[in-house]
């Protein structure tokens, strides 16, 4: 009965571990759509980390608008990882396929409190339709 307590007690005052998600750098989806991330939107919470993988070669994670101006940008065909402490929009996109549309978007905490700044942030090619469209999905 003590360990049953016990344990009980430490489950509860444990403190909840981050959760860490895997977004995957695609050239094809199940579906068809070429040149994507897995997710599209990501919603998480503030001490998360998302991994990119690339399971298709040739593509990265370059981060274009933040909350707090983040400056990142992986290298081609690697692995990236980020944890995300303060909460908002994050918006990225893979550097070479930019104008296809493989942009993404990562909303730490459900706060949209800079969804203008990431809607006027730049963008190419086909990721100018897609980002409206992402963003109009948060309201």
């Amino acid at each position: 009965m003590k360990f049953i307590l016990c344990a009980l007690v430490a489950f509860f005052v444990t403190p909840a571990l981050a959760a860490d998600m895997t977004i995957e750098m695609l050239n094809k989806d199940a579906d068809g759509n070429k040149m994507v991330y897995s997710q599209e939107v990501a919603m998480i919470d503030a001490g998360d980390t998302v991994t990119w993988v690339p399971s298709s070669k040739g593509h990265n994670v370059e981060m274009i608008a933040s909350p707090n101006v983040m400056k990142f940008k992986s290298k081609n065909s690697k692995e990236a990882k980020i944890t995300f402490d303060q909460p908002g929009i994050y918006y990225y996109w893979c550097t070479p396929h930019k104008g296809m549309g493989m942009i993404g978007l990562v909303v730490v905490g459900g706060d949209l409190s800079n969804k203008d700044d990431v809607a006027a942030a730049k963008a190419m090619g086909k990721s100018k339709k897609k980002l409206k469209a992402l963003l109009a999905s948060l309201s």
